[in-house]
């Protein structure tokens, strides 16, 4: 293709006058009076002329040969900054850098300058940035679809230690990286009413809006391949009553605009209201509806026949979100290209795909049978006939299954029973979806469920993460791991090396010291490189268990004060992650963190052995600061309720070592370093079970472990919140009384987990090569690596490469 050869030809010359051409004619503003914001816009914009060339090949490549496309839908894309991850993948980071430097500007400064596209939460939106990335290095067609929200998650701030959420603003600046196509648009219909009509079903709606689409192409490693990410925006189909306003009733003459732009501001809007409840199911229909009919779109300009659907497309559906599709497409086929319902549901169902990220029940969606019979009537007679003619095709089913009973319409069914593969992104996962949450179905449909172990891009979380180790690894086995994690293997006998090894934890020291640099201008806490960074960064939840981790700091701190002169080893415990808004136990935890660390950080008897972090607003940005810096990584949620986790291959790909349980992907990765280089402690998921069985597992773990009773006495007692001594009595209340998720009862093996890091950590060589160890051993967590076994087993589609 000739976009690699243009590519190679560029040079830091001509690349100047690109930035210098966007700086006057596209950002309007001459070199002498240019700011930081508008030298980063022409950077990004001469960036992507680069990657323009690739997206037009590929996509006329594709055409031409009319490959088979897969169409990847997701509430979330946590997409991070797109600066230095297009320069990496294009080859171009040296030559932007130098061609910077000519004009007096600096690139890294520019790429700290960008904000992060406020797109998603957590795993789910990462993984799914990963595996659009991977998608483009492999040369598998594709599109993302999602939702372009102004406002996204939340900012997350804390005052007195309280997380408090204010609007991200990440579009309030020009984002430099998409392309508007207001000729693809799309009406979005709610409510209404269903009509009759000469033995046809009408659908006849009392809101609409119109899905307007923002295009952000995504390069592969090397600019070989660019695939499209298509977020939705959402318009008015009536933009002004202006008749109303005349009248003096402004805020009913914008009732159209204010619908339009309440669908699209937030992801995952507090659902705990009615109105919420309305709003999340609205959003995730204008995600599904616009892009099931995109997809058709795209389908009919080059195919007459919708009966070979299946050969052409792939859908996947990113967790129960989009499980609309379904419906969707099968009311398309029926209702505007006159198919019949059977036909239109086997055709669906050979289409599309879902992956399961949850074996929690709550997160397994369920909306009531009356919201959905009120905002989508059509959807809900169609799910009524999906699930009747599964029922009448399989008689053998259990009546305690189905997409609708108890007054709800349990989507997590729906997606299971309209797809031909549903798969898991763990093995442990994978058993599970099988054993514990669709058992009845499994047994009816023993093929349909599959494993696609999660894997994460190398090119942003070790080339662009941890450039120090990235080229450590160059040095010492050559070039080209990037497209090909495996070569990570001929790295473990350097593990015995000990110039490697002192190389190795060079990085890690270096790391660690601009960390601790960040981290005291951000949070004003002083944090000794020299200790051990002892890292948990993820959503807060209480499967996650933040919980078990701050009682154990609470622990190690008590030990402290009882021997101040002790032998200790140092430790800087940094945490990071959000909860959701309307969860009040997962703020009451960020709360306790926050004031543990409060006295902990204020100890004169700590002398720099204990330190609590906790960075507000953890982001893309900053896993990519913190993970390169981690010495312990900390994986111990509750056996059995973590899928599989993604943190957890990040920071081992960049030689932290986990501490952790075998829940997820864990399981693997212990699997894959080796059980000498991986702290295991807790119960299996079988033995969670049993153990909720005994109704007084948490007071009976409490009244084994002193040092448990200890941390809830001091907790109880308001030790942490001298200001409000009774403001953890509902959370100490909580663990002794109910501790679902067995904080108390993994307690003490946590203890004797930690005291081996610390023997370990003591020990540097033998850490040295535990930490080489690890890295050497993730090759295997590529996301190229699942995007392939995606290709071959679920979407059966090839690469275009």
């Amino acid at each position: 293709m000739d976009h690699k050869n243009s590519i190679k030809t560029l040079t830091r010359e001509s690349f100047r006058e690109d930035i210098l051409h966007h700086l006057k004619y596209t950002v309007g503003k001459d070199r002498s009076h240019a700011s930081i914001y508008d030298w980063r816009l022409a950077l990004s914009y001469s960036l992507r002329d680069r990657i323009v060339e690739p997206w037009f090949a590929s996509t006329k490549d594709t055409w031409d040969y009319d490959h088979k496309r897969v169409f990847y839908l997701s509430m979330e894309f946590l997409i991070g900054r797109i600066i230095e991850d297009a320069a990496i993948n294009l080859g171009l980071k040296g030559i932007a850098t130098a061609a910077l430097m000519d004009l007096g500007q600096d690139f890294d400064t520019l790429v700290h300058d960008e904000p992060d596209a406020a797109l998603g939460n957590g795993g789910l939106g990462r993984l799914a940035a990963c595996y659009m990335e991977s998608m483009a290095t492999l040369g598998c067609p594709g599109y993302g679809y999602g939702i372009r929200y102004e406002h996204g998650l939340f900012r997350q701030r804390f005052e007195m230690g309280q997380q408090v959420e204010t609007p991200e603003d990440w579009l309030s600046q020009r984002h430099p990286w998409e392309f508007e196509r207001p000729e693809s648009n799309y009406t979005v219909r709610f409510k209404g009413h269903l009509e009759e009509t000469h033995g046809r079903t009408v659908w006849v709606p009392s809101e609409t809006v119109i899905a307007t689409a923002f295009d952000t192409p995504v390069v592969g490693w090397q600019g070989h391949w660019a695939n499209t990410l298509r977020l939705w925006g959402s318009k008015p189909t009536t933009l002004f009553n202006l008749e109303r306003f005349n009248r003096g009733d402004y805020t009913a003459a914008a009732e159209p605009e204010t619908l339009a732009r309440t669908i699209t501001r937030v992801l995952y809007p507090d659902d705990t209201t009615s109105a919420g409840k309305e709003l999340r199911l609205k959003q995730e229909y204008f995600l599904t509806s616009a892009s099931i009919k995109d997809i058709l779109r795209r389908y009919r300009e080059a195919h007459d026949d919708l009966t070979e659907l299946d050969r052409h497309v792939a859908i996947q559906m990113n967790d129960t979100h989009p499980a609309l599709a379904g419906p969707e497409l099968i009311r398309l086929l029926v209702d505007r290209h006159g198919m019949d319902f059977e036909q239109a549901m086997d055709i669906s169902q050979n289409v599309l795909s879902y992956t399961n990220h949850t074996l929690l029940p709550e997160a397994l969606e369920r909306w009531s049978t009356w919201l959905m019979g009120n905002i989508l009537p059509r959807h809900m007679q169609i799910i009524e006939k999906i699930d009747e003619a599964h029922r009448n095709a399989n008689p053998a089913r259990p009546a305690s299954i189905g997409i609708v009973r108890n007054q709800e319409v349990h989507m997590g069914e729906l997606a299971f029973i309209m797809s031909h593969k549903v798969n898991g992104v763990s093995a442990l996962h994978t058993d599970l979806i099988k054993s514990q949450l669709f058992p009845e179905l499994n047994k009816l449909h023993p093929d349909r469920i599959t494993n696609v172990t999660n894997g994460v891009t190398p090119r942003r979380w070790l080339k662009l993460a941890n450039p120090g180790l990235a080229n450590l690894i160059t040095d010492t086995i050559g070039a080209g791991w990037e497209a090909d994690l495996d070569r990570l293997q001929e790295l473990v006998p350097y593990a015995d090396d000990a110039a490697f090894r002192e190389a190795f934890m060079a990085v890690k020291r270096d790391n660690k010291a601009k960390v601790a640099h960040w981290m005291k201008v951000k949070c004003g806490i002083d944090g000794d490189p020299d200790a051990m960074f002892d890292v948990q960064v993820k959503r807060i939840h209480e499967y996650k268990r933040q919980l078990m981790n701050v009682f154990e700091t609470i622990a190690q701190w008590h030990e402290i004060k009882k021997n101040p002169e002790g032998d200790f080893v140092p430790r800087v415990k940094i945490f990071g992650g959000k909860s959701a808004p309307g969860y009040a136990v997962a703020k009451e935890i960020i709360h306790l963190i926050n004031d543990v660390g409060e006295v902990i950080n204020n100890d004169p008897d700590m002398r720099g052995r204990l330190k609590v972090i906790y960075p507000p607003n953890y982001n893309v940005t900053m896993a990519e600061r913190l993970i390169p810096a981690a010495d312990l990584s900390e994986q111990i949620s509750t056996a059995g309720k973590e899928a599989s986790g993604t943190g957890n291959m990040k920071l081992s790909l960049n030689g932290a070592l986990t501490i952790g349980t075998l829940d997820g992907a864990n399981v693997e990765i212990r699997e894959r370093v080796g059980a000498e280089n991986f702290f295991l402690f807790g119960m299996t998921a079988e033995e969670v079970i049993e153990r909720r069985k005994n109704v007084n597992h948490a007071r009976e773990a409490i009244e084994a472990s002193q040092s448990l009773k200890d941390v809830l006495q001091m907790i109880a007692e308001g030790r942490f919140s001298p200001d409000e001594r009774d403001r953890y009595h509902g959370l100490v209340h909580r663990a002794w009384n109910s501790d679902y998720f067995l904080v108390a009862s993994d307690f003490a093996d946590y203890q004797r987990a930690q005291a081996e890091v610390d023997a370990a950590f003591l020990d540097r060589d033998r850490w040295a090569r535990m930490a080489v160890l690890n890295t050497a051993h993730m090759g295997f967590f590529s996301s190229d690596r699942s995007i392939r076994a995606y290709m071959e087993n679920i979407w059966d589609t090839q690469s275009a490469l």
